[in-house]
């Protein structure tokens, strides 16, 4: 049974003249990029909680999707039926990865043996699949923040049972991530934050999250899990003020507790516009430490405040990701994957096919655009003009440790002022990006 039979067994590529909706203009797999196939730069996965379980469901009205893999039950039966839908939209689509939440891919029981009891059954038939498909699992999470139990947060939850309940469902879902080959596991803290100070105990909480990573990393060496930790940041939404506030204060907050070294980064788009950052500027500080470990690709709406989770397009912003990408080596056991949801009005299992394809296509051209620029160096060019100073003379100098605050009073005592600023060209730099980008 095919649960999509107006899409062909497998979108195919095209070239950038094609106008056919449900073809890639430009991601071609096998293409290589800098000596590297596109397949293995761009490392694409489809997330299985917007893809095959959102409604379109908003703060005003049910969800009006059309999905003929949800029945309103949330049965194990049929959990185990989306599992063939899922598998049979990335064939078609052609990406090599997929991600999870433990609550997105099987019920939730009446008690913790229940819920793990689920988890097992449809872990079996995600291997099984997997193994039919050569799909790989990029990474799973655990859902601690949709159960009412987590209503003051999970590993920071004013209750110690919340507390023990959280760790007893992540080791179950760092096993099952294990079981499946997943290549990392993510902690998205929804819920780890406040709403008000004025009930909360902000050093306890903290310690309290730090005390949780700390178990998560005891008991991932413990069963051998080999894959990377990635911390996922967002300031705020659902709580006022979220721990993980952007890729700046997660590093903080791990290096005060000694856990910069087992986790890295999943940078999400919308998550940083949330922040008040680019992308470019979350990428770019995760790449400069060392903690770029994967990338949520969508964005959001600039003219909404909250998260939109909408399909990346906007060739800027995929051509300065992949610059960055690129300019650190890529993303290793990461990937790009589209924690993006079509909108509401797009209500038809076809639309999820546009979205997907659109997007990856978008991604292909930035790589193509981003590796186009680098070739030519132009960029690089720019920034190393504007940097001159430090790259000899007392810049040099200073940079070799060479100075302290007296011998550059001397210096400048001797020199009398310093020399003349020069231009950062910024709109020369946007106009030559423009030459790239059309």
């Amino acid at each position: 049974m095919s649960y999509f039979p107006d899409v062909p067994d497998r979108i195919p590529y095209e070239g950038p003249d094609s106008k056919n909706p449900l073809a890639y203009r430009h991601y071609n797999p096998a293409e290589l990029v800098e000596g590297k196939s596109m397949a293995d730069h761009l490392r694409f996965a489809v997330c299985y909680w917007h893809t095959f379980r959102g409604t379109g469901s908003d703060p005003f009205g049910p969800g009006c999707a059309i999905r003929p893999w949800e029945d309103g039950t949330d049965s194990l039966d049929m959990a185990l039926k989306r599992v063939d839908v899922a598998f049979e939209f990335m064939q078609k689509l052609g990406v090599p990865f997929y991600c999870f939440h433990d609550r997105d891919v099987a019920p939730e029981g009446k008690t913790l043996a229940d819920s793990n009891k689920n988890l097992d059954a449809v872990a079996k038939k995600l291997g099984q699949k997997q193994k039919e498909t050569g799909i790989k699992l990029l990474w799973g999470t655990a859902n601690l923040f949709s159960n009412k139990r987590f209503v003051h947060g999970a590993s920071t939850s004013s209750n110690a049972d919340v507390f023990a309940y959280s760790a007893a469902q992540v080791k179950k879902a760092l096993e099952v991530t294990k079981e499946l080959g997943g290549e990392n596991y993510v902690f998205w803290g929804g819920r780890e934050g406040y709403m008000t100070l004025w009930n909360t105990d902000l050093k306890r909480e903290l310690d309290h999250l730090a005390r949780f990573f700390h178990m998560a990393v005891d008991y991932k060496r413990k069963i051998g899990f080999t894959g990377a930790f990635l911390i996922e940041p967002k300031p705020h939404e659902p709580t006022s003020h979220q721990y993980d506030f952007d890729c700046a204060n997660s590093h903080a907050f791990l290096r005060t507790y000694g856990l910069e070294k087992e986790f890295k980064f999943n940078v999400e788009t919308n998550h940083a516009t949330l922040a008040k950052h680019t992308m470019g500027h979350e990428l770019a500080y995760a790449a400069a430490n060392g903690m770029l470990g994967s990338v949520d690709a969508n964005r959001g709406d600039p003219l909404l405040g909250w998260d939109t989770d909408q399909f990346p397009t906007d060739l800027y912003l995929t051509a300065q990701s992949m610059l960055i990408i690129l300019a650190a080596g890529g993303l290793g056991a990461g990937g790009l994957n589209f924690d993006a949801k079509v909108r509401r009005e797009s209500f038809e299992p076809i639309d999820l096919f546009h979205a997907h394809v659109g997007s990856m296509d978008a991604f292909a051209q930035g790589l193509k655009i981003a590796a186009a620029i680098r070739k030519d160096g132009v960029l690089a060019d720019v920034v190393k003009k504007r940097y001159a100073t430090w790259d000899a003379g007392v810049g040099a100098e200073i940079e070799a440790g060479k100075h302290d605050f007296a011998s550059l009073e001397a210096y400048m005592l001797k020199k009398g002022d310093a020399d003349a600023n020069v231009s950062g060209r910024q709109e020369l730099i946007e106009n030559i990006l423009n030459r790239y980008i059309r």
